[in-house]
């Protein structure tokens, strides 16, 4: 008996098997993508014999020597000697690149919230029509459809263009136009996130069950009435989300960014860069990715709070 059940099982599994859904769009789509992975292998120009080359390992195992602190090469590894390099290099250099680091991304992101509340209504396309998640009974005026349809697209046009260009764009942009300072990052930085924070937020309030703000319309209430009423309170929670998720790359963009001169971590990575300094450069390289798991850190707790109280 078990032996016929075992045999009726396989046959079902293999009956099941032969009559599982199939997408050859997916079929091909994969051979594609193996097809173009191959192709890029092949005619990209890799030197896979070059990277294991004497003249490369040479300059690997010259790199980690280097990359040991200072006073301990050549001699026996001291703790105590690499954590009183590690307190010197971080109060001579760290400490300031890590507050302007912070400042910067702090800064950025607010400016970035800001702006995105300013555009998120108006290229939401329920709000922003001539009668708001209410049909109306008497058919607007052209005029005032292509006035509220010319500001959602002026409005998602905008976004569009915000978060178009990258960080590093608008950065150089700025830097030519008002010189070296702390501005062109922190308005690179805003200026890409607002872009980024005013479409997702706009995707939130599109994605709202229109029944309580319909409600609001239905007795009269007006559009900025339904807006603080019923949008904002549940937007806000989703909203804080993206913004403290936003944050983070804020933190990591201004350690990249202050490569353009700014006095951050960047500019202090390059400069180790450019003395030759490795163990230094190391040391402030890791010190960015602990900033970054920082604040990686402070932003889940937040979102972790945000979810749980909405």
């Amino acid at each position: 008996m078990s032996g016929d059940r075992l045999g009726t099982r396989d046959a079902r599994i293999r009956r099941l098997e032969k009559e599982r859904p199939r997408s050859r769009f997916l079929r091909l789509s994969g051979l594609l993508a193996l097809a173009l992975v191959a192709f890029a292998w092949g005619t990209g120009g890799f030197d896979w014999a070059g990277m294991l080359s004497p003249r490369k390992l040479a300059n690997l195992e010259r790199f980690l020597a280097e990359i040991r602190p200072y006073p301990l090469r050549g001699v026996s590894w001291d703790w105590g000697v690499a954590w009183a390099w590690a307190t010197e290099v971080y109060a001579a250099k760290g400490a300031a690149a890590v507050g302007a680091t912070l400042a910067l991304s702090v800064s950025a992101i607010v400016l970035a919230g800001l702006g995105g509340l300013i555009l998120v209504l108006p290229s939401a396309r329920y709000w922003a029509t001539p009668e708001p998640y209410l049909p109306s009974p008497v058919r607007p005026r052209p005029a005032r459809r292509w006035l509220w349809t010319g500001v959602v697209v002026t409005s998602r046009a905008v976004l569009i263009l915000l978060r178009a260009l990258p960080e590093y764009v608008w950065a150089f942009i700025f830097l030519m136009l008002i010189g070296p300072s702390s501005w062109p990052i922190v308005l690179a930085l805003a200026i890409h996130n607002t872009g980024i924070l005013g479409k997702l937020g706009g995707e939130v309030i599109e994605n709202l069950p229109p029944a309580p703000a319909a409600a609001l319309r239905g007795i009269g209430a007006s559009r900025v009435a339904i807006a603080a009423a019923a949008i904002a309170p549940a937007v806000l929670p989703r909203f804080l989300l993206y913004f403290f998720y936003r944050w983070e790359t804020c933190v990591r963009e201004s350690t990249v960014l202050g490569m353009l001169g700014i006095v951050s971590l960047g500019f202090w990575i390059v400069d180790a860069r450019a003395r030759q300094r490795y163990d230094e450069l190391v040391f402030l390289v890791l010190l960015g990715a602990a900033l970054v798991l920082l604040g990686d850190l402070v932003s889940a707790l937040v979102r972790g709070w945000v979810r749980r109280a909405s």
